[in-house]
């Protein structure tokens, strides 16, 4: 049997069998991440606004942990700072294997990703900037300035919100568009923590970020020498994650840098009939992060007040309608223009399986902002403040209105897609691959 690889020159072609049965196998996981995100959501949003709101601000702003070392922390912060390191962990594997023996690999593959993530962080903070300034025009300086904070909110896409809307209206798009997702959405997540630890750093001490080299070089160590323990491994994990803590750097940078130390052999993930140990501590992980980490900080983020007219209010801040702006209209822009511009000015052509309303309906699914948006809102405005809870709203109904979007679009190219998928799907010769995987005429 011989496996065909993607054509070159191709954008977004259709990936080889292993890449696709990676693909089906993160969206299985983050299907049900998305489904158990969604309901976190809409608990604290109907708690947040019933008669018992004290209540859930109660539990938010609970205060536990030890004072010296400063890790006395509200619910709310333990979820971001630490179950979100979770989450980057397993987008630091995912990188670290993208950049090694995915498509980020190759620089003539690994270009469009990368474009398209930076045009599609720029163009929604560009926007947010100018809507902003526009409305609060009024304003004076010093409200100017903080209203700015919020730039980089509307930057994130969701992985698990977009994956799980993708699996639910996208059952027959072809494999080249999930792939794309999937890397887009990894580059994504380097850019929005690069981001967090730059721009919303408050102060930094260097002492205690240079005191969590030590945990880290031992959790390299101890997988270098397969040692995959989890609770082994747990005690570099959280040394690094508190040193990281208490420099001043948000947390979440430690389960990245984490993520990035994992060793990834080429050949061995390249091999289909093997699993790496990238591969294996990423499928320990992943189901944690998605069903629980993710979920328990969106049940603590997305609780905001919208009775009592803070619905109006919300939709007259100048942050609000930036993030709303550039959750809908900035994310798609920068993604479809850039995507096009690197088809029009380059020699790739998009591949002959797709059309270009397939790639419009993905960058518009790309405005899915929640996890890392409520999480760099927090930052820039503090939580619980009231801004903060305007900018939660425009993050939710931003989100939705790019999903009702990207539904439309993708859902009327679904239908096309049907018929061909269940051709190229037979597998005539019962060897688990589809044939279209193989080349024609050969067999094993």
């Amino acid at each position: 049997m011989t496996l065909l690889p993607r054509q070159p020159g191709r954008i977004l072609g259709r990936g080889t069998w292993r890449e696709s049965r990676y693909v089906a196998d993160i969206l299985r996981q983050e299907t049900v991440g998305g489904a158990l995100l969604l309901i976190a959501a809409v608990v604290a949003i109907i708690w947040a606004n019933s008669p018992w709101r004290d209540a859930y601000t109660g539990l938010r702003d609970l205060t536990i942990g030890p004072h010296s070392l400063h890790l006395d922390l509200t619910l709310g912060q333990w979820a971001a700072d630490g179950l979100l390191a979770v989450f980057f962990l397993v987008a630091g594997i995912e990188l670290k294997r993208e950049f090694v023996a995915g498509d980020l690999a190759d620089r003539r593959k690994a270009a469009l990703p990368i474009v398209a993530a930076a045009c599609g962080v720029a163009v929604p903070a560009i926007l947010y900037v100018v809507t902003a300034a526009l409305v609060a025009s009024g304003d004076d300086a010093n409200q100017l300035s903080a209203i700015m904070r919020g730039w980089a909110i509307p930057t994130a896409t969701d992985i698990a919100f977009a994956l799980a809307v993708l699996a639910v209206i996208g059952t027959h798009l072809p494999s080249g568009l999930r792939s794309f997702l999937l890397t887009l959405a990894v580059v994504d997540d380097l850019i929005a923590i690069t981001i967090i630890a730059v721009f919303y750093t408050e102060s930094l001490n260097l002492l205690w970020l240079a005191a969590a080299i030590v945990p880290l070089a031992a959790w390299r160590f101890l997988l270098q020498r397969k040692i995959t323990n989890p609770f082994i491994l747990a005690v570099p994990g959280i040394l690094a994650w508190a040193f990281v803590h208490s420099s001043g750097i948000h947390a979440t940078v430690a389960g990245v840098l984490l993520g990035l130390l994992v060793p990834v052999n080429r050949a061995v993930e390249d091999d289909p009939d093997q699993h790496s140990l990238a591969e294996r501590l990423e499928h320990k992980i992943r189901p944690f992060s998605a069903g629980f980490a993710v979920p328990v900080f969106a049940f603590f983020a997305a609780g905001v007040t919208i009775v009592g007219g803070g619905f109006t209010a919300a939709l007259t801040d100048p942050a609000a309608l930036g993030v709303i702006i550039g959750l809908v209209l900035g994310k798609p822009i920068g993604i479809f223009v850039s995507t096009w511009a690197m088809s029009r000015f380059t020699r790739a052509e998009l591949d002959s399986e797709l059309a270009w309303t397939d790639v419009f309906g993905l960058s518009l699914l790309a405005g899915v902002g929640f996890t890392v948006s409520l999480l760099i809102g927090d930052l820039a405005f503090g939580v619980g403040s009231e801004r903060d809870d305007y900018v939660k709203f425009a993050i939710l109904f931003g989100s939705l209105v790019a999903s009702l979007l990207a539904a439309i679009v993708l859902r009327l190219r679904n239908r096309v897609y049907r018929r061909i998928h269940e051709e190229e799907s037979r597998d005539t010769d019962r060897d688990g691959v589809p044939d279209v995987y193989e080349g024609k005429g050969q067999s094993d």
